[in-house]
């Protein structure tokens, strides 16, 4: 056969294959385009569904409250879907349709969860004037679901509610008694002193803090003008309330509620001192009544054993933490258990709620299911406030889009992080506590919680004046760029061991007063007995 012949045949056979191989690699680059187009939406609309939640919670004064929460929570919602249908418009998908194809939102508290989705509504005859009918799909909230695990060892029965630090409520039968106790774990040991003269791993903690800020509010009586000042305040329950002259004022949704001198409010601070000594008792009475408790203890709600969930037996609470790992360290023990509980009551119920999803979905024949979450995506999740979005059963070409986005809040009021407390310095600027120009800088004048930092506003009508409660300026390398700031696997090592006695108290001041006075749906107990 002649070589032209043969080269006629190779065309005829691989002209075709080359078109579909073309065709092929074609539509596998625009779903590849597609799905990461998507994911940028998606992560989008997160974002602008935490950055709503954040702003309603730094400038609202009942942010802290059950009832409250759970309104800016709904308001955050209503941006995400908001959000997502504008960024979808231009592939043809609306808000409604694309609810469908969002199985469940997830935000992720101090103590915590909310989740986002669609249950049936049932309503009994006796319900007159019901909105909404019986049987009908609805969307929202579900009940807020703790961090809590079950234990029970002898005459112990207890479930305790972990946080996003150390902090734990116990509750139940301990030892025969029943208890009901919140406080934080702190190794005692690290502890010296008792009343106003406390160490903390070697370093003495303020007493009697003179804290002040400037707040915005405007005038009770013509309403025209926001009048902006500075002004001593004390800390309650997440609550500042401020003195001025013959009086006390908190700051109510832009609202200016006074009180009289006679209400017990002082001009200087003692939370960080209480802190060290509360955590200290509470610590002592948590070994002396759980500390034989460990992981082989815990158990369902069916009294199933929940051994094989966290893996290796270990003591949770016991005093054989170590001396380079305290209770309160990232490694220990008892933190590697609570992220644990932590993980495991959200990838169960997530679970649930994501396949649950399947009965309500109309508009997609998908497979609604739970990913696989990476150990980075679990590290952002199991240590901040965050927004977890779910989108799955879109088509992309070639596929099915299943995506979803985690955006974490590093400022807010529901939780004091270790890297929440900045640095003020006599030059008028602020720092990240592990700046590196702060090591060996003497210079510090104050301490305080990253969203005191932060722009607020107070509204009259379609008046509004911004101001921020502390006016230093933020350090150009540890806050603008970021790029000044270590990033210590243990900061309570780091900050013991910088050398640095005034740059270290000002950080363990403000950490134990920020977390002392925030606001917790369990309040810290004081008796331990």
């Amino acid at each position: 056969m002649k070589i032209q012949n043969l080269a006629v045949i190779f065309v005829i056979i691989m002209l075709p294959i080359s078109l579909i191989l073309t065709s092929y690699v074609q539509n596998q680059v625009q779903t590849i385009e597609l799905q990461i187009s998507y994911d940028f939406k998606l992560t989008n609309a997160t974002y602008d569904a935490l950055k709503a939640f954040q702003l309603n919670t730094i400038n609202s004064g009942t942010s802290d409250l059950s009832n409250s929460k759970i309104r800016d929570i709904e308001a955050s919602v209503n941006t995400f879907f908001s959000s997502i249908a504008e960024n979808f418009n231009m592939a043809g998908y609306n808000k409604e349709t694309l609810q469908d194809y969002v199985p469940a939102l997830v935000y992720t508290m101090y103590d915590g969860y909310y989740i986002y989705t669609p249950f049936t509504n049932t309503i009994s005859d006796e319900d007159a004037g019901a909105t909404y009918q019986n049987g009908e799909k609805l969307y929202g909230l579900k009940p807020y679901v703790h961090y809590s695990c079950r234990y029970v060892k002898g005459s112990t029965n207890v479930v305790i509610t972990y946080s996003l630090d150390n902090c734990i409520t116990v509750e139940g039968i301990v030892n025969g008694k029943a208890v009901y106790k919140t406080g934080y774990l702190i190794e005692p040991d690290n502890i010296i002193g008792s009343g106003d003269n406390i160490s903390y791993r070697h370093v003495p903690i303020t007493a009697n803090e003179n804290l002040q800020e400037n707040v915005g509010f405007y005038d009770n009586t013509t309403q025209t003008q926001a009048t902006i000042g500075n002004y001593n305040y004390e800390k309650i329950d997440g609550v500042k309330y401020y003195h001025e002259g013959d009086h006390w004022f908190s700051m109510l949704n832009n609202e200016k509620q006074t009180y009289p001198t006679t209400t017990q409010y002082s001009d200087t601070s003692n939370d960080a001192i209480e802190y060290y000594t509360n955590a200290r008792e509470f610590t002592d009475w948590v070994r002396d009544n759980l500390g034989d408790l460990t992981t082989s203890d815990a158990v369902d709600e069916n009294n199933n054993s929940l051994a094989d969930v966290y893996g290796q037996n270990i003591s949770i609470f016991g005093n054989d933490q170590g001396s380079a790992d305290a209770i309160e360290d990232p490694n220990s023990l008892f933190n590697q258990h609570r992220l644990s509980v932590i993980r495991y009551s959200i990838e169960k119920n997530l679970s649930i709620a994501i396949a649950n999803y399947n009965r309500y979905a109309s508009s997609t024949s998908a497979n609604f299911q739970m990913p696989n979450l990476s150990e980075t995506d679990w590290e952002k999740i199991l240590n901040n406030v965050s927004v977890i979005s779910f989108m799955q059963g879109l088509s992309i070409g070639g596929k099915i889009y299943n995506g979803y986005s985690i955006v974490t809040n590093t400022k807010t009021e529901e939780v004091v992080n270790t890297d929440s407390i900045y640095i003020i310095t006599s030059d008028g600027n602020y720092h990240r506590a592990t700046d590196q120009d702060l090591i060996g800088n003497n210079n510090i004048t104050g301490a305080f919680s990253n969203i005191d930092f932060e722009r607020k506003s107070v509204t009259n009508g379609s008046s509004t004046t911004y101001y921020y409660p502390h006016t230093e300026l933020g350090c150009y390398t540890s806050i603008v760029n970021q790029t000044g700031a270590s990033v210590p696997d243990n900061i309570y090592e780091y900050m013991e061991d910088l050398g640095n006695t005034a740059l270290t108290r000002a950080y363990f001041t403000a950490l134990g007063r920020e977390r002392f006075s925030m606001y917790r749906t369990n309040p810290i107990t004081t008796e331990w007995n």
